[in-house]
């Protein structure tokens, strides 16, 4: 079944006349597709019905799609399935899941994509279980990039298969499990389909990558001053999208006001807090090392980008000397990734495009969408962009009818409030409360906060008592000055989970982030309190609640009357009450 339970439209089998043909999809095996290629190939009628926009090609990635029969071939095949249900540690599975064989019966295909291939490959999953729960599993699989380039047909096909047994391989790992029982899933019964698509970008030396990549919603859980929450809201980066989905800096902007000023107070303050690093595919050398999701990825300086010639139409030039900042790249200064060259000035009308993707895709699926696409921009001899579209599914807008004002925030029993809020509902029953102690914050320490947290985190859900998370800047961020970078799956027993702020770690929440979509999926209340916000959290009152534990720089502490943490989805507003 395809996204929101309609049927998905045939595709061929994969033969060598595929790539000769305008079809975008081709089937390897005879199972299903699982829910990102079902969504792929569903977007086709989306697209048919898109209103063109000058100088702007949008279209799907050509992909070949390994079916759901031949994961449960392999893992069969190989007696791979007693491993698969233990607890052994992920990457005894991984070497496993590599050792194994593949059916031979598609081995011949894949050579075959190789031979007719010769640009990099992104291997992704496709779960069969993401599409019949509605549930997004956004990163929980492993993606794997291959350079695909080498001379000989031997090397590019080992690293292939390399890549799909570690798709396959994911499936069984300890985060993933943990997020299927999560939803109240069975992680036997999972099956994957795998899609191996062409990744869209440009080299530049030994570095292949997007001009830009970008991740759309129609929905904005956290919508700005003067915009709604069906504005929607867009992420941009420059290179892979793996910036954006692991929660790294990333342009943020409503569609609607694509031109509109940034929250910074100064030019300063915008280079400080813009992306300076991009991940791309690395077509040279690299060490042998296929358990690795990132073995041939690597992450480059924004000088490296700005030699490659790649800033044209997403950089401005920042003098700091005369505080001038001027779109593009054509004076000499410092580059700030503001996107202006497209967003304000429309030398390309790619925000055009992106408002055209959500609005095909929510009327064709009928509720909010996320999209996640990449572009290759030209601007000679004349500006021309190609826009791939890279997945797209459903997400839970909110539905049941919650009433906050602001009167309702500064209740003398608030705990916390806030204005910046994701879900929708009221939690009740909450007796635990874990939370970085302000004093003893530390930046620089991050990572150890994320393994203290998560040994609470195993303790609790162990005890079945679901808890509030507080902690500074965003949580599941992959880089550690920019909040705590734990994985889902070590705040599992959250029930809502709180992302507090300070004066020198005072961030956007990372909309387009995996981490910050499976939060939502499973009804996860999120929220944001800015370092000044009025009414902000007690701490005086936490800090006079009975502790049972503290860490270095964690206390947890159990309440003698439960929380009642409401949030109303329309307006962005929550509020945790004490007893």
């Amino acid at each position: 079944m395809a996204a929101s339970g309609r049927p998905a439209e045939p595709i061929p089998r994969f033969d060598r006349r595929f790539f000769a043909s305008d079809r975008i999809a081709s089937r390897i095996g005879d199972g299903e597709l699982g829910g990102k290629a079902s969504g792929l190939v569903r977007a086709r009628t989306a697209l048919a019905v898109l209103r063109p926009v000058p100088d702007i090609e949008v279209g799907i990635p050509r992909m070949a799609v390994i079916a759901t029969d031949v994961h449960a071939r392999f893992v069969e095949r190989n007696g791979l399935a007693e491993l698969a249900a233990s607890d052994a540690p992920d990457d005894a599975k991984a070497h496993a899941f590599l050792a194994a064989d593949l059916p031979v019966e598609i081995l011949g295909d894949l050579h075959a994509l190789v031979d007719e291939v010769r640009s990099p490959l992104a291997v992704r999953s496709s779960s069969l279980l993401e599409d019949a729960l509605h549930h997004p599993l956004a990163g929980v699989y492993a993606t794997k990039m291959t350079p695909n380039e080498a001379h000989e047909p031997g090397e590019r096909f080992a690293r292939l298969v390399e890549a799909v047994k570690l798709v396959y391989a994911s499936t069984c790992f300890r985060s993933p499990r943990r997020y299927l029982r999560a939803i109240g899933a069975d992680p036997a019964s999972e099956r994957m389909a795998v899609i191996v698509q062409e990744v869209v970008g440009r080299r530049f030396a030994d570095r292949y990558y997007p001009h830009v990549s970008g991740v759309a919603r129609s929905w904005n859980f956290y919508p700005g001053s003067g915009s709604a929450p069906e504005d929607g809201v867009v992420s941009l980066a420059l290179g892979l999208g793996k910036t954006i989905v692991d929660g790294g800096v990333a342009w943020t902007y409503s569609p609607l006001r694509p031109a509109a000023p940034p929250p910074f107070a100064s030019n300063a303050a915008r280079a400080k807090n813009t992306q300076t690093r991009f991940w791309a595919v690395n077509m040279g050398p690299v060490p042998h090392d296929p358990i690795r999701e990132t073995e041939h990825l690597i992450q480059a300086e924004l000088p490296v980008a700005d030699l490659d010639g790649s800033l044209h139409f997403v950089a401005s030039t920042w003098d700091p000397r005369s505080d001038r900042l001027q779109p593009g790249v054509g004076a000499v200064g410092s580059r700030l990734l503001d996107f202006a060259p497209l967003l304000v000035h429309q030398e390309l009308r790619l925000n055009q495009v992106i408002r055209e993707l959500l609005r095909v895709c929510e009327d064709d699926w009928g509720e909010a969408v996320e999209i996640e696409l990449a572009a290759v921009l030209d601007h000679r001899p004349a500006p021309h962009a190609r826009v791939g579209l890279l997945q797209v599914r459903p997400m839970a807008a909110a539905s049941e009818h919650v009433h906050l004002d602001d009167a309702d925030l500064a209740h003398p029993d608030a705990l916390l409030a806030s204005r910046s809020s994701m879900g929708n509902g009221v939690e009740e029953g909450i007796a635990d409360v874990v939370y970085c102690v302000p004093d003893r914050f530390d930046a620089r320490a991050t990572r150890d906060i994320a393994a203290e947290v998560e040994q609470i985190d195993a303790e609790l859900e162990a005890a079945r008592r679901p808890y509030l998370l507080i902690g500074f800047g965003r949580w599941g961020s992959s880089d550690p000055w920019l909040g705590i970078p734990v994985r889902w799956d070590q705040i599992a027993g959250a029930r809502v989970v709180v992302e507090a702020m300070l004066p020198h770690m005072n961030v956007e929440p990372s909309q387009g982030a995996h981490f910050f979509h499976n939060v939502a999926s499973l009804g996860v209340k999120y929220l944001t309190v800015p370092h000044d916000a009025h009414p902000g959290i007690d701490w005086d009152w936490l800090a006079g609640c009975t502790e049972q534990r503290s860490t270095p720089h964690l206390r947890h502490v159990r309440l003698d009357d439960p929380l009642r943490v409401t949030v109303d989805g329309r307006t962005g507003r929550a509020v945790a009450l004490h007893g």
